[in-house]
């Protein structure tokens, strides 16, 4: 499988951003897909998951505010995410894996990463 992340940018504090994970290969719609970030200086984080079947699963720091979706028939899994804080700043990778999990060790399959940043 082949992830190509985009949709990054610079926008203010309170303001959306639609991430986009583009697939290639194999049948992506039988793995399960996340959203980790990495501001700098930091270890990569979990931020949200979703699996084969649309089940999601949110970290605290985004719940409410972050949606991650997919579809399956063009092989894209979004990230929405709104009400966007300073905080929210850094490379957002998309990623795959075969089992439903939240740690990135579990994902074998990852995207280039995508820029955003949160001004206040």
């Amino acid at each position: 499988v082949q992830l190509q992340a985009s949709g990054g940018g610079l926008v203010q504090a309170g303001d959306s951003l639609r991430l986009s994970c583009a697939a290639s290969g194999r049948t992506f719609s039988s793995y399960a897909a996340g959203w980790f970030r990495q501001a700098p200086g930091k270890e990569r984080e979990f931020v949200a998951r979703i699996t084969w079947s649309g089940d999601t699963y949110y970290a605290e720091p985004v719940k409410g505010r972050f949606t991650i979706s997919r579809d399956n028939a063009k092989n894209i899994v979004y990230l929405q995410m709104n009400g966007l804080r300073p905080e929210d700043t850094a490379v957002y990778y998309c990623a795959a894996s075969t089992i439903v999990a939240l740690t990135p060790k579990f994902y074998a399959y990852w995207g280039q990463g995508t820029l955003v940043t949160v001004s206040s």
